[in-house]
């Protein structure tokens, strides 16, 4: 099977980020976040981190701003472990995916029970 440099460094990235916000960033705003997917661009500019939050909206909100804080510092980071001459810009975007599911699974049985 054949894969992209783009899918190589996205899981790398994956999995760094994920690392990274489990034991390595100490801000207390953060909750508990879980990088649910990374897409990189085919020229490795930019890279997009999803990620979702368990908790409410005030914990969603806090986690977006501790974030934002934390870009340059993830990406300095990325840097040092990725070892290629051009770090991709990154932005992190929530993935509201899982609350549209449990949403649809709530309305199927509700269809259901009437």
């Amino acid at each position: 099977m054949h894969y992209k440099r783009s899918d190589k460094i996205a899981a790398f990235i994956h999995e760094e980020v994920s690392k990274m916000l489990l034991s390595e960033l100490k801000d207390p705003a953060l909750g508990f976040i879980t990088v649910t997917k990374v897409r990189v661009s085919d020229d490795i500019r930019h890279a997009k981190i999803y990620y979702s939050v368990l908790g409410g909206e005030e914990k969603k909100t806090k986690s977006a701003g501790a974030l934002d804080r934390a870009t340059g510092h993830i990406r300095t980071e990325l840097g040092h472990r990725l070892k290629i001459r051009f770090v991709p810009s990154i932005m992190f975007i929530y993935d509201d995916s899982t609350e549209y599911a449990d949403h649809i699974e709530h309305l199927l049985k509700k269809i259901k029970s009437n």
